[in-house]
């Protein structure tokens, strides 16, 4: 039963300006987009508190990209992470998630939020640093910490609503070299163990969707237990959560709640495709937003490329959402150029999945490119290009040149293309 109105509500009575808008983006029947609106196979996190861009995430849309930035306890400068998020967006994020944890953190939430994109954050962050530790977070402190982030305009939480007694249980049974390394799983886990009671975002998990549902934020059910390397791929935690998350999904869905759903972690490449398509069946469809996964762990510093690998097998199966992986990752707070870095190889890795789709826009780019190659035209190239600064810095840079300074003047594209027909490709609608 929808408990109030809600983007889901507003879908069930007819076209919602939201759902147009997004419609017209993604080249779908605004029809057709509500009615996946409102059976769970697409979000659209857009807090009515706080106008911005919109973004849908799900079926039929293009893969999605968002951006991590956010201080911390040992690097805490509030203005260097606005440049972050800003840099994230000139790069093409679709979104962004505060995750800070150091300084004043419901002042450098407002500064994101000021930005131009959909904004996430995880509340269990700021419940931990005002109790002091997670043994200390009671479920009073959590829902007040959630219902300030909604008033403050957050479009969509990560609430591990899964990490419960049976999927610590499941760790215990079936131990983890690396044990839980979800910093939200590890405090709810934590939590658990101090009281021997249930985690709250599970026990009062209805509690949990009045408050969305009043403030039309997204829940993004997070993955406490995503396995934190390859050697723990295919132990019973990340299964049981799954199982669990499934329950919660259809629960959201008939509270009128968007819901999207986290995973899975650090699998091997060869079980990516299995897991995504698990979860997929398991929550009903609904979008699925994933942090890699990372295909290897022996890569640091370039985990950026090994989550892009992982990235574009997942949207290959299903995969909806792909958080940005910096090549900082498992070795500092990433800075701008990280961050820039980053975003620009997760963006390859959503074009590539957006291919995958058959999305006539996506497709139409890669036409645009083979013409302008064709015709050695570079700022057409440029255009066209997911990078285009870099493409044109890489190229001008031993002067200016009718071919690129590799072949010159023994161009096979060059030589050839006056004697070969040019077929006769068209741009989809």
């Amino acid at each position: 039963m929808v408990l109030m109105h809600t983007l889901i509500s507003a879908c069930l009575r007819g076209v919602p300006p939201e759902v147009e808008t997004i419609a017209r983006e993604e080249d779908l029947a605004p029809h057709a987009a509500a009615r996946a609106v409102t059976r769970g196979r697409i979000v659209i996190p857009a807090n009515p508190v706080r106008p911005h861009r919109l973004c849908a995430i799900g079926e039929d849309c293009r893969v999605r990209v968002n951006v991590n930035v956010g201080t911390s306890g040992t690097r805490c400068d509030e203005n260097l992470e606005v440049e972050k998020g800003k840099a994230a967006l000139r790069e093409g994020a679709d979104a962004l998630m505060d995750l800070s944890t150091g300084g004043d953190l419901a002042r450098i939430r407002q500064k994101i939020l000021k930005l131009d994109a959909p904004v996430g954050t995880v509340p269990v962050y700021e419940a931990v640093r005002r109790a002091g530790n997670a043994a200390d977070v009671d479920a009073d402190l959590l829902f007040k910490v959630i219902r300030e982030h909604c008033r403050q305009g957050v479009d969509f939480l990560t609430l591990h609503c899964g990490v419960n007694r049976d999927a610590l249980a499941s760790l215990k049974a079936d131990p983890r070299t690396m044990g839980v390394v979800s910093r939200g799983g590890a405090f709810h886990v934590a939590m658990m163990a101090a009281t021997g009671e249930e985690n709250p975002l599970y026990a009062e998990y209805d509690y949990l969707l009045e408050i969305l549902a009043e403030h039309d934020v997204v829940v993004s059910l997070g993955d406490g237990m995503r396995p934190g390397a390859l050697v723990d791929a295919g132990r019973l935690a990340k299964s049981t959560e799954y199982l669990t998350l499934g329950h919660l999904a259809k629960r959201a869905l008939a509270a009128g709640v968007q819901r999207m759903i986290e995973g899975p972690g650090h699998i091997p490449a060869d079980q990516v495709g299995y897991n995504v398509r698990m979860i997929k069946e398991l929550t009903g469809g609904a979008p699925l937003y994933l942090l890699g996964p990372l295909v290897t762990d022996v890569a640091p510093g370039y985990d950026h490329v090994v989550g892009a690998i992982g990235g574009a097998i997942a949207c290959m199966n299903g995969a909806d959402f792909l958080c940005m992986v910096s090549p900082s990752e498992h070795l500092a707070l990433p800075d701008v150029r990280d961050i820039v870095e980053g975003t620009r190889v997760a963006k390859i890795a959503a074009h590539v999945g957006s291919l995958s789709r058959a999305a006539a826009h996506t497709k139409n780019r890669e036409i645009r490119m083979a013409e302008a190659r064709r015709a050695l035209d570079w700022e057409k190239q440029f255009e066209a290009a997911l990078a285009p600064e870099e493409a044109r810095r890489i190229h001008e840079r031993d002067g200016e040149l009718e071919t690129c300074s590799m072949c010159g003047d023994l161009c096979a594209v060059k030589m050839v293309r006056d004697i070969l027909p040019v077929p006769e490709e068209r741009m989809e609608p």
